[in-house]
């Protein structure tokens, strides 16, 4: 069985690599294309504009991927557990892994339709993406703490149930914020007149 194999635990470290690499490139470039100001942009708002937006787009499809792969590996890898010590019912491990799909989904549709080109498109995948990866790593967390002790240390679930609270909490300022605001354009002059929606 895939979850088995030794070394499949470089696919999470890879999607880690990988998503790093793909913000941080893409607003290097946004940053000296002159796209965007430097300090702290959206992460959208770095893939809006050519050339970076190619690369966005097409690094976070990529992330997405492996994203998948990954949460298929957790998801084998639960079950395998599962076997032997019955910790969580199956239909709890498959509703995590059909949520973390759903997440990914998401971050596709993100990658794929730019802020500024299809805004509500965009922000539809970023409330799917966001969310899903919030509820996600909350069942993981619980998921986490049942497997206890056998298959899991106490310190490891405090980390991901930190984790956890921490995103739950930065996901609520984020809707109140995204839903006040409405961007038709990044590049904005003094002087210039703001059209109110």
């Amino acid at each position: 069985m895939l979850c088995c194999m030794p070394g499949v635990a470089f696919v999470p470290a890879l999607l880690v690599s990988w998503s790093s690499a793909a913000f941080i490139i893409s607003y290097a470039i946004a940053v000296l294309e002159g796209h965007v100001e430097p300090l702290v942009p959206y992460i959208s708002d770095t893939g809006t504009k050519p050339p970076e937006s190619g690369v966005f787009g097409f690094m976070i499809n990529i992330s997405a991927l492996l994203g998948v792969i990954t949460m298929c590996i957790r998801y084998l890898l639960i079950e395998k557990q599962n076997e032997s010590s019955h910790f969580v019912r199956s239909s709890c491990n498959m509703f995590s892994l059909c949520i973390g799909l759903m997440g990914c989904i998401g971050m596709g549709i993100v990658a794929t339709f730019q802020e500024l080109a299809v805004p509500s498109v965009h922000d539809i995948g970023a409330l799917v993406a966001f969310g899903s990866g919030v509820v996600y790593i909350t069942l993981q967390s619980i998921i986490s703490y049942k497997s206890c002790p056998r298959w899991n240390t106490y310190f490891v679930c405090h980390i991901r149930m930190a984790i956890s609270v921490i995103s739950c909490i930065a996901f609520i300022p984020m809707i109140v914020f995204a839903s006040k605001i409405s961007m038709t354009k990044i590049d904005w002059t003094p002087g210039e007149k703001v059209k109110s929606y």
